[in-house]
């Protein structure tokens, strides 16, 4: 809500309920000419023994939304400081594809196989938005697997025809990926939530 100056705040628990904020907050933004210094959408993974924060922000002109990376080493407070920007010269992903219209934003990520999975929500909200996949092989640099939306909204009159949006990745503990996601039909009236489930093919996901 404070446009330009949003930022990524951190917060710890030891118990799931209570959680004490991090003194430093906010404790992370982006610096670089190609975008306006706002942070949302904050998502961390740990990877190759360091914690990758991905954020999504938008350019100079507040139109763009993009997605950029920063690290901090295994074992940090999470502080202010303790982050290194990692695109500062440019986007780890920006819109490329027509679907993808004027914005990349939620990130999610999981690792399979020592590769870095991305869903990634395409288009603002209600354009419609619709959900994409990327993969790492180092975190910073991202290639799309597919040109399409690998999660389309649905057809007209469904319940998710205004969008499937903003993603979460998750694999429980018998290792099974499930892909959650948003969706309405009233241009975000009202807000649903459901999942389906992804198979894998040659390092690949597939909705099931």
């Amino acid at each position: 809500g404070n446009g330009a100056r949003d930022a990524i705040c951190h917060a710890w628990s030891q118990d799931g309920i209570s959680f004490t904020r991090n003194k430093s907050n906010p404790v992370f933004s982006p610096d670089g000419s190609w975008n306006c210094g706002r942070a949302i959408d904050a998502e961390v993974i740990s990877y190759k023994d360091q914690y990758f924060l991905y954020y999504a922000t938008r350019d100079p002109a507040f139109k763009i939304q993009m997605v950029g990376v920063a690290v901090t080493p295994s074992g940090s407070d999470f502080s202010r400081g303790s982050w290194k920007h990692l695109s500062h010269d440019s986007a780890a992903l920006k819109p490329v594809f027509a679907w993808e219209g004027e914005c990349i934003e939620a990130p999610s990520i999981i690792e399979r196989n020592n590769k870095l999975y991305m869903a990634y929500a395409g288009a603002y909200n209600n354009w419609p938005q619709q959900v994409g996949i990327a993969i790492s092989t180092d975190g910073i640099h991202w290639e799309r697997l597919f040109t399409d939306p690998f999660l389309a909204n649905g057809k007209a009159g469904s319940w998710n025809s205004s969008e499937s949006g903003h993603p979460d990745l998750f694999v429980d503990h018998q290792g099974k990926t499930v892909l959650f996601f948003q969706g309405n039909d009233d241009k975000g009236k009202t807000w649903l939530l459901s999942s389906r489930n992804i198979s894998w093919k040659k390092d690949r996901p597939v909705l099931d």
